[in-house]
């Protein structure tokens, strides 16, 4: 009798815990009509102990999969695997690029955008949100504005630094970055603008011309790499030029650059290089992630010595 009545008890607890289990949330993967709302681009910012840190995330299907593309605070845009989704919950881990440390992100949609938290960013446990990437698309200007020289070749006003100490001059009329330390920006910001740049480099010297402050094209020593989406004359970490037009390190070098909405193209030393390229988002180093607004022209000065003789934009009206 005691043996039977101990099965009945164990039958029993088993019941109950089958009804339990059942009784869960199920973990497994949702379906790609329910993750179809977070596919698209976003636009990130991250609330750190030093202030906020912006960063751009894709999200795209893959058959039952969803996958996507990432932008930290630095870096260049690299693939995001596999998104993991459940109970309205999506993480996602993106390997260490230029960070000190692997970033790892949890969030879910909500009727503002998307918000969560994340590690890696700070030494503890950051929250963060985001809003779906304006599209920007505008026609071409039918009309441009009056030139604006934002070298005045005497001093450094119209000028912002970013980072830390400064070294930029003007020297003989020309804006020049003695070493590495603080990027500079242009007080003045600009919605779509064409640019004209002149410029020259030491060998192995690195920077980058960022238009609204948002987008970089990459200016850097190149010589005896192959073409990629790092290369000079690209937009950093998304395009690469179509081809390989520098004149190398100590030589005068031109870009030409048209940025509407996202719309930009690039012809570096009278070569069109980059052709009406659609920019997914910000690129590592960007000053927000407002994509919105109209922002500066920021040259990046923490990487070495670069010299411009020449920056001038002509705005669309």
């Amino acid at each position: 009798m005691a043996l039977q009545n101990r099965a009945r008890t164990l039958i029993g607890i088993l019941a109950i815990v089958i009804g339990a289990a059942a009784a869960l949330p199920s973990n497994a993967a949702q379906t790609p009509e329910e993750t179809k709302p977070l596919t698209g681009t976003w636009d990130i910012t991250i609330t750190t102990s030093k202030g906020p840190a912006y960063s751009w995330l894709e999200m795209d299907q893959s058959g039952a999969t969803l996958v996507g593309s990432f932008v930290g605070r630095v870096g260049s845009a690299r693939p995001v695997s596999k998104i993991e989704y459940a109970q309205g919950i999506f993480k996602f881990a993106v390997p260490r690029q230029w960070e000190n440390k692997d970033y790892a992100f949890e969030g879910r949609l909500n009727s503002s955008g998307l918000a969560g938290t994340v590690s890696g960013y700070d030494t503890v446990v950051c929250n963060w949100t985001a809003k779906r990437a304006p599209k920007l698309e505008r026609p071409a200007p039918r009309r441009w504005g009056a030139p604006i020289s934002l070298i005045n070749g005497t001093n450094l006003d119209g000028w912002a630094y970013q980072g830390s100490e400064s070294h930029w001059v003007i020297k003989d009329g020309i804006l020049v970055n003695e070493k590495g330390g603080a990027n500079i920006l242009s007080t003045q910001k600009f919605e779509d603008f064409k640019l004209h740049a002149e410029f020259r480099f030491p060998p192995n010297s690195n920077s980058g011309i960022y238009l609204r402050g948002r987008y970089e094209v990459q200016i850097e020593d190149d010589e005896g790499h192959d073409i990629s989406v790092h290369s000079m004359g690209g937009i950093y970490g998304f395009f690469a030029p179509s081809s390989k037009v520098s004149k190398g390190a100590g030589e005068w070098q031109t870009f030409d650059i048209t940025l509407v909405g996202r719309v930009v193209t690039v012809i570096f030393n009278g070569e069109r290089v980059i052709d009406r390229q659609t920019i997914p988002g910000i690129t590592g180093g960007a000053i927000d992630s407002n994509e919105a607004e109209p922002g500066p022209i920021l040259i990046q000065g923490d990487h070495g010595k670069i010299e411009f003789r020449k920056l001038i934009v002509t705005p669309a009206k």
